[in-house]
């Protein structure tokens, strides 16, 4: 089995709803990682054996294969494919497996993996409009639950005793970090120049700087009357792309490329469809037995802030030390593109890696249905 590394990784800054990126089309928001890719590296496109991108809602603007037309849109060759793929909030992490999986298999030597979701274009919730998700054999199975995350996270909060509080600071804390990546320049090496109406885009626009536990005290519950999740303690709904380079080291050394991280394995497992978001626990765990290691081995974890229980959740039951957890901010801060977040997260990641010498760095997020992936990367050097 051959070794795949990454040896560059990409995204935009993030945008809120309807904000700097809205105006731009999500095809040409993923060229735009594509060519980034190639200007960084100097590979020539026509030897990229595939395009995987990752996107949820796959309806208008998104719809008819993203990945593809992504493609033209870069003004790569004609012969160079592309495939979307969706595994819920996962589909870009799923992007970079598939990736991974090709290249140590040999079926291919030079992948793309990313994602892109312009949810201000095509917003959360679009496909219940033009059919009904899940089927009656599911949602009978369920008792009608009908599969709401919102609800999924309060449940998870009841399961793990998580007061409100404890998920507000944990939401303040998020945008200080995030805050504090930005002044700091971590972010400046791996973001893409966005061309945008009055300007050039370049920094995550959900941050809040003034937020407090005191202001988000003020905000009502989203989902419960007396419930604790509210608009503060969730992830923003988001527009984005990102993309990383995936190949062999000896493809690396031929190409004068010097690999950032080494592929060391993935993991996806499915969990209880009600609670929804609390298998990224199990998925860390099936990974963490998969390659021997243990929790305290990992020197930074991105654990996909959907809802403030979910990384929560996962730091009560793994015991993982809480600074290594989302160091630089998460999706509460930072926003949450559904189908760009798995590589979104993954390029914050490896970057994070190389910038703090840190060997090893784990990433998992929670997907509708129930599912989620794992992923872990070992920094070469």
């Amino acid at each position: 089995m051959r070794d795949a590394v990454i040896v560059e990784a990409v995204r935009t800054a993030q945008g809120k709803r309807d904000g700097a990126l809205s105006t731009v089309h999500p095809v040409d928001l993923a060229a735009e990682v594509l060519n980034a890719l190639v200007a960084r590296t100097g590979i020539d496109p026509g030897e990229v054996d595939d395009v995987i991108l990752g996107c949820v809602t796959q309806l208008g603007d998104q719809s008819s294969n993203v990945a593809r037309f992504a493609v033209l849109a870069a003004g790569w060759p004609e012969h160079v494919p592309g495939v979307t793929v969706n595994r819920a909030c996962g589909s870009s992490q799923q992007a970079l497996d598939f990736a991974a999986q090709a290249v140590m298999a040999g079926q291919a030597d030079l992948v793309v993996a990313g994602g892109v979701e312009c949810m201000s274009r095509v917003p959360l919730g679009a496909a219940r409009e033009v059919g009904v998700p899940y089927g009656p054999r599911v949602l009978a199975r369920y008792d009608g639950f009908g599969f709401n995350q919102g609800i999924s996270a309060e449940l998870i909060a009841e399961k793990w005793s998580l007061g409100r509080r404890r998920l507000d600071e944990f939401a303040v804390d998020s945008h200080h970090k995030a805050a504090a990546a930005i002044d700091s320049g971590a972010f400046a090496g791996q973001i893409v120049p966005i061309p945008v109406e009055g300007g050039t885009f370049t920094v995550d626009e959900g941050v809040r700087r003034d937020t407090g536990v005191d202001k988000l005290a003020q905000l009502t519950p989203s989902f419960r009357e007396d419930g604790r999740i509210h608009a503060g303690n969730s992830s923003q709904i988001s527009d984005g792309a990102a993309a990383l380079l995936v190949t062999t080291p000896e493809r690396a050394k031929a190409l004068g490329l010097t690999p950032i991280v080494r592929y060391r394995a993935g993991a996806a497992c499915g969990g209880d469809p009600v609670l929804m978001l609390t298998a990224p626990i199990d998925a860390t765990r099936k990974l963490l037995g998969r390659t021997g290691l243990a929790v305290g081995d990992i020197g930074a974890f991105e654990v996909n802030e959907a809802f403030a229980p979910v990384p929560l959740s996962w730091l009560d039951e793994l015991g993982a030390a809480p600074e290594r957890l989302n160091p630089l901010g998460g999706a509460i801060a930072l926003g949450h593109p559904l189908g760009a977040s798995g590589a979104s997260l993954m390029t914050r990641l490896v970057h994070h890696l190389r910038d703090n010498d840190l060997r090893y760095g784990l990433q998992t997020m929670c997907e509708g249905g129930g599912t989620a992936n794992a992923t872990l990367v070992e920094l070469v050097g």
